[in-house]
């Protein structure tokens, strides 16, 4: 019952949330209270036909009803609080004031405040049957989001991200198949569900999982597309965004233009700029001027299926080629892992892999450890088909590093001195989507074997010389 105290509470505050009405006529529901159920169910509107219609997983709602009585705790505390400062105040004056008894007027018991919601009069609901099948949402300004793929942990939190938005939205999230730890972001993710709310605050779900929705989904179409288009734009960002960061901790100041990350070496942070970053660079340095001050540290938190300590993946939602208000949905920078074991070389953030290619290496003359990609050269030693190929990383300050080979066969075997080899291009691409001030770990036995490479590699125009003649490396190749 003290869930329904919250909620009732929730929906006198907020008459307008038929999501709020929906949970509170269920929790009357559950406790019996039919008719106090219908009355709520009634103002839940198209809310109610929409969920109880749809197969929408219970760890959704379970997420938005956390959400709402938590707010309603929140409120209740402050009042609470208020209160008692009032009542301090008052006991403060009668302290200095006179007593005085004001002839006439009697102090009356504190009057309820919380009215029951029921009404004497409600009427029937709908029968499910005459429900009129909902329109599936046009992809014209949706909102992408990615989370793993039939989980109703992580699509609970994702829904209620979505719901406790009070603006009319178009929101789709797209699925990740999971690999032990780690989620792989394929190209073309496959779409999971969309939901949509209006003005009104009318809600259509659908889900695109035969298995969820027990239906035959509508036709992906332009969603797909779009979101597609959406899965490059993140991965621009988050280049563009890693190297932001990479620059502060190396400056301690954010970068001024985007011409501050594209100079000639050493001063090229990053490999290339987009249409993408060029439009998005002030944006996200607004951001980053509010969520990474000086000082500030990120939190990370546990991810859902192990305790390595990386963050469970973001929830950012943003139209195609936009950075949401919070961060952009790679909101940890990107990082470099090697596998000894395996002979994988791979792009992650967070908990997310990006790509995993296969690597050539010098068995136990590789080290393992954590290492900063400091110079990014192309054409190392002047040649783009020499023993280090067309890009070399150098591994912090050392005689190692991430180059291409002209011996393409050793790739994925032991035959390097201990550096880190790869197919041109892999490391050409490589080299384009992470900036100066990557970290790279090496380690054994971390990575998944199935390599993950799109049919469409990232690239960028770089108009910047970032060839060091002054140079001769000496790689351990």
């Amino acid at each position: 019952m003290k869930n329904s105290q919250h909620l009732k509470a929730y929906v006198q505050m907020h008459p307008d949330n038929k999501m709020a009405w929906y949970l509170l006529g269920k929790e009357y529901y559950k406790n019996g209270q039919h008719g106090k159920a219908n009355y709520c169910f009634n103002q839940a509107g198209e809310v109610y036909e929409a969920f109880e219609h749809s197969k929408v997983p219970a760890e959704m709602l379970r997420e938005y009803e956390d959400g709402l009585l938590q707010a309603s705790r929140q409120r209740e505390r402050g009042q609470q609080r208020l209160r008692y400062i009032s009542l301090a105040l008052m006991l403060l004056i009668l302290l200095m004031v006179p007593s005085a008894v004001a002839p006439g007027i009697g102090v009356t018991e504190e009057q309820e405040v919380l009215q029951d919601t029921a009404a004497p009069e409600v009427k029937d609901l709908p029968d499910p049957k005459d429900s009129v099948q909902e329109p599936v949402i046009e992809a014209k300004k949706v909102m992408y989001t990615a989370q793993e793929n039939a989980t109703e942990a992580s699509q609970g939190k994702l829904m209620a991200k979505m719901l406790m938005r009070k603006e009319p939205f178009e929101a789709a999230a797209l699925g990740m198949e999971r690999e032990g730890k780690w989620l792989l972001w394929k190209e073309k993710l496959p779409l999971n569900f969309t939901l949509q709310k209006n003005g009104k605050g009318r809600l259509v779900y659908q889900s695109y999982d035969p298995k969820e929705c027990a239906c035959e989904p509508p036709e992906q179409g332009q969603l797909a597309k779009d979101g597609a288009e959406w899965q490059g734009d993140q991965e621009e960002l988050a280049t563009l965004w890693s190297a932001i960061r990479a620059y502060q901790d190396a400056k301690g100041k954010l970068p001024d233009t985007l011409a501050d990350l594209t100079g000639s070496f050493p001063e090229n942070w990053i490999g290339g700029t987009t249409t993408v970053m060029k439009r998005e660079f002030s944006p996200l340095k607004a951001v980053a001027k509010n969520k990474m001050a000086p000082g500030t540290e990120d939190i990370a938190e546990p991810s859902s299926s192990s305790n390595d300590g990386v963050r469970t993946i973001p929830t950012a939602l943003s139209v195609s080629g936009s950075v949401a208000s919070d961060v952009p949905f790679f909101d940890q920078p990107l990082r470099v892992v090697v596998d000894k074991q395996n002979h994988r070389l791979a792009l992650v953030s967070g908990s997310i892999i990006l790509r995993n290619y296969a690597v050539g290496l010098g068995g136990d003359k590789t080290p393992e450890g954590n290492f900063v990609i400091t110079d990014k050269v192309v054409n190392p030693n002047g040649r783009d088909d020499g023993d280090f190929g067309s890009r070399g990383l150098q591994l912090s300050d050392s005689n190692y590093a991430i180059h291409g080979t002209n011996e393409p066969d050793s790739v994925g075997k032991d035959e390097s001195l201990g550096c880190i080899r790869m197919g041109r291009e892999d490391v050409e691409e490589l080299f384009a989507l992470i900036p100066k001030g990557t970290t790279v770990v090496i380690s054994k036995g971390v990575l998944p074997e199935k390599q993950l490479v799109p049919a469409k590699r990232f690239s960028s125009t770089a108009k910047h010389d970032q060839t060091n003649p002054h140079k001769v490396y000496h790689w351990l190749n």
